[in-house]
């Protein structure tokens, strides 16, 4: 298990969580803590894909950005 917690802590974790919310909140506070990690997850996903795009774009957009600065200097003479 992450952080190196036991059965024992987890367990003691759990009833003191239990006790600070009671058991009419807990499923809300479980839903809250389920949404934010599918939050977190989404945008890191997210984050990583346009990292990737942005890698292989960058090549063919500086191609076009040179053929598009020399018209344009071209055009202006």
């Amino acid at each position: 298990m992450p952080f190196n917690i036991g059965p024992a802590e987890l367990i003691l974790v759990l009833v003191i969580v239990l006790l600070i919310f009671g058991p009419g909140k807990l499923p809300d506070v479980g839903n809250a803590i389920g949404r934010g990690i599918r939050e977190f997850r989404k945008a890191s996903s997210d984050l990583e894909d346009s990292i990737r795009g942005e890698t292989k774009t960058p090549p063919a957009e500086a191609g076009s950005t040179e053929a598009t600065s020399g018209s344009s200097s071209v055009d202006s003479k």
